[in-house]
């Protein structure tokens, strides 16, 4: 971004935090207190919906600070916009949300840290509405397989048997099973992801299709004979706070295949869990998946917990996920010793990365 913010320091986080609940609930109540029977056509708990979407502005705001980046939240308010838009609700409400944050935190955090605080609110609306700045990069990874299309309506409907049928039908041509999870599987996820955005998939679709990719994806392993064990360990897990595995499972499948002995914790596991497991296993190498810019801190958080735990003995870490790709200069800034793209570029870089002599240090 052009624009320069400058890092909010240890101090001046510690306060943001210490607001964050009180703002998203005190504008919550200002805006339904002026804008409120407006959104009675799109159903109940509506306060409840706003106060989240303004808890996760906040969070994408402290990436922001801690970082000094400004384009994640701007990603994430255009896409809210879309999301809103979707359902009738206009971008402006979305803006006098973001002014009524800043008129927030210029009264309850007074001085230099307050005012860092509503530069990058007034930062990210400019550019925000800015619509001639450049759109997010696509996040599709790969080109779609032709049966991409025939897998995403098998999801959609429910119908498990199809989609297992597609799968067994790639594999018994001789395709890649880890290939066929990026070339279907993914671009089919993502589709059904930009379908709700749009308001024409439900939760429940998504969730259902969610869950029969995980089926798909397990007899897929169990189509497969085992390949020979390497005797190294990989352990994989989402950050606290990301609930997208389909992704990171992905990783694991690609690792299992190349021999790897795999430990797939899954989503949303906490800092002192994940740091437990790590000693209790021994890994040559940690991944850690990241869907979105505000789990940054938390990646940092985990790899300083590592280094805090075991020092020079602390395993290689590996990040990687959507929030990596989009923001690869942000990686660096947070102590891991490298990053994938996807499944297979991950294995790829794991005899390189695992058993690293020397480490990075974790940024203070």
């Amino acid at each position: 971004m052009k624009i320069a913010l400058g890092k909010i320091d240890v101090d001046g986080l510690l306060r943001f935090r210490r607001l964050e609940a009180d703002a998203s609930r005190t504008v919550a109540d200002r805006f339904y207190a002026s804008h409120g029977p407006a959104y009675a056509h799109v159903g109940q708990c509506r306060w409840e919906a706003c106060q989240e979407d303004l808890t996760y502005t906040l969070e994408f705001l402290r990436t922001v600070l801690e970082f000094g980046l400004l384009q994640p939240m701007v990603d994430y308010l255009r896409w809210l916009e879309s999301v809103l838009d979707a359902r009738s609700i206009p971008a402006a409400h979305l803006v006098k949300s973001l002014d009524w944050l800043a008129e927030y935190f210029e009264t309850h955090m007074p001085g230099p840290d307050g005012a860092l605080v509503c530069k990058a609110l007034h930062a990210a609306t400019a550019e925000f509405l800015n619509k001639s700045d450049s759109p997010p990069a696509n996040s599709q990874p790969t080109d779609p397989w032709p049966e991409t299309a025939s897998f995403q309506a098998a999801l959609l409907a429910g119908r498990q048997r199809d989609a297992v049928d597609i799968m067994n039908a790639c594999l018994n041509e001789g395709r890649d099973f880890v290939q066929f999870e990026l070339g279907v599987i993914l671009p089919a996820m993502y589709r059904i992801g930009e379908l709700w955005q749009a308001n024409r998939v439900s939760v429940a679709q998504e969730h259902m299709a969610t869950a029969i990719v995980q089926f798909v994806m397990a007899a897929g392993l169990l189509h497969l004979p085992p390949p020979p064990l390497n005797e190294k360990r990989v352990l994989l897990a989402c950050v606290e706070g990301n609930h997208h595995v389909i992704g990171l499972r992905m990783v694991a499948d690609a690792f299992l295949l190349s021999g790897w002995n795999v430990q797939f914790l899954g989503s949303n596991v906490s800092t002192p869990w994940l740091v437990g497991q790590v000693a209790e296993w021994n890994p040559d190498l940690v991944g850690l998946s990241v869907s979105f810019a505000h789990q940054m801190p938390t990646v940092k958080t985990v790899i300083r917990a590592l280094q805090e735990r075991f020092g020079l003995q602390k395993p290689a870490v590996m990040i990687g996920g959507l929030a990596i790709n989009r923001f690869a200069p942000m990686a660096g800034a947070l102590g891991a010793d490298a990053q994938s793209e996807n499944a297979p570029s991950a294995v790829a870089d794991a005899d390189r990365v695992a058993g690293l002599g020397e480490r990075i240090p974790v940024p203070a």
